[in-house]
């Protein structure tokens, strides 16, 4: 799960002008590295994000790996779904590598929270943002 919001006044921040995108690609590159396996996941999926921009996304399982207990390293990158938001379509935040990985109390699930996605309008509105 992750979240993807305009950084309106272009400060690499979520302000009180910024807002959520309501929908979104998202594609992710995920390597597990255990003993004697290294297994990659890929994939791009669309996405509608809920009231507060957060997006959800399901990994598939790999047979051999347990996810708490594997070196998981992961990318993913955001685009624009279509028109989403013409105003706000220039790349800030575009990509991730940082992720928290939680157990669940359910056998071998784990939730990754990645890092907030960002997207900036061309011009600075300074009457609104200031300098």
């Amino acid at each position: 799960m992750g979240l993807v919001y305009c950084d309106i006044c272009s400060n690499n921040s979520f302000s009180r002008h910024s807002y959520f995108l309501p929908e979104v690609q998202i594609a992710c590159n995920f390597r597990a590295f255990v003993p004697k396996t290294r297994e990659q996941v890929s994939f791009s999926v669309n996405r509608t994000t809920d009231k507060h921009g957060v997006y959800r996304l399901e990994i598939p399982s790999v047979d051999g790996i347990a996810c708490a207990e594997a070196a998981i390293a992961s990318s993913c990158q955001a685009s624009l779904v279509g028109t989403s938001s013409t105003s706000c379509n220039i790349p800030g935040h575009r990509s991730t590598t940082d992720q928290i990985a939680i157990k669940s109390r359910h056998p071998n699930l784990c939730i990754y929270s990645l890092t907030a996605l960002s997207f900036r309008p061309s011009k600075r509105n300074v009457a609104l943002c200031g300098k």
